[in-house]
């Protein structure tokens, strides 16, 4: 990397480089033989040996190539920095997926400043599939530039969302759901935020939303798909939190607000 290199392209590097070796070492443990997971936040909410030696080689790598960054992961990892640069690391997002051999799982590993989210990468091992973006740089799939998917009707949307590990939120959120399916083009729902909203920044969904996420969820996603074109913003069109994310293509943007506000149980 030459000192000309931006500080957004080279934080974009080192997270696809350390999203690759901590997914193919994930992956490569999958293959291995028979999983056991245990609990953590709720009876479905799983993480494995997998999820943590993910991370721990993800913060290792960071320590020697960004020392004086702050780090935040999904397992634990945490670090003041005095960059001012902050990773947010889900080591692997869909545990459950990974748990049951379904390919819907990812790596993803997003760096903030104090503007917001920088850059970032979501690998898909069981897919071979690099997701990576730079704030101003762009958004790739395997270094080809994404986009968005050119869509303006809600009705031929192929929307996606996530349901909490909270059994009482999910209840609430199948009502959502059941009102929503009959005013779009359908339904998906894949398991790990991180590959939902890259799959909108590639265009092969047209907007994904989902409510109780953390940083680390949603941070590299963020910018990768912000940089495709995707605009994010919570259920009400105030920006983006991990409390509430709705990320979509533009043209469906403001009629999934106003889809979500007349759905569900609060609906009027």
């Amino acid at each position: 990397m030459t000192s000309s290199t931006s500080l957004g392209s080279q934080l974009r590097h080192v997270a696809e480089s350390l999203a690759r070796e901590a997914g193919d070492m994930a992956l490569l443990g999958r293959k291995s033989g028979p999983l056991s997971a245990t609990t953590k936040s709720s009876p479905i909410d799983m993480v494995t040996k997998f999820d943590k030696a993910s991370e721990a080689m993800i913060t290792e790598g960071l320590a020697k190539l960004r020392p004086d960054d702050a780090i935040i992961g999904e397992e634990g990892a945490a670090k003041h920095g005095t960059s001012g640069i902050t990773w947010h690391i889900d080591p692997i997002d869909g545990t459950t997926n990974f748990v049951f051999d379904l390919p819907m799982w990812a790596v993803s590993i997003g760096a903030v400043d104090e503007h917001g989210p920088l850059a970032g990468a979501v690998y898909v091992p069981a897919l071979g599939e690099m997701f990576s973006g730079a704030r101003t740089e762009g958004a790739s799939l395997n270094g080809s530039p994404i986009s968005v998917r050119d869509n303006n009707d809600l009705a031929d949307a192929l929307v996606c969302t996530g349901y909490s590990y909270l059994i009482s939120e999910r209840e609430v959120h199948a009502k959502r759901v059941a009102d929503i399916v009959m005013k779009v083009r359908d339904l998906r729902r894949f398991g790990a935020a991180a590959v939902d909203i890259c799959f909108v920044a590639c265009g092969r969904l047209d907007a994904y939303f989902e409510e109780h996420l953390h940083s680390w969820d949603l941070i590299a996603g963020q910018v990768i798909a912000t940089e495709a074109g995707a605009v994010f913003s919570d259920y009400v069109g105030n920006p983006v939190t991990p409390s509430q994310v709705i990320a979509s293509t533009p043209g469906v943007h403001a009629d999934l607000i106003q889809l979500i506000a007349a759905s569900g149980p609060d609906a009027s």
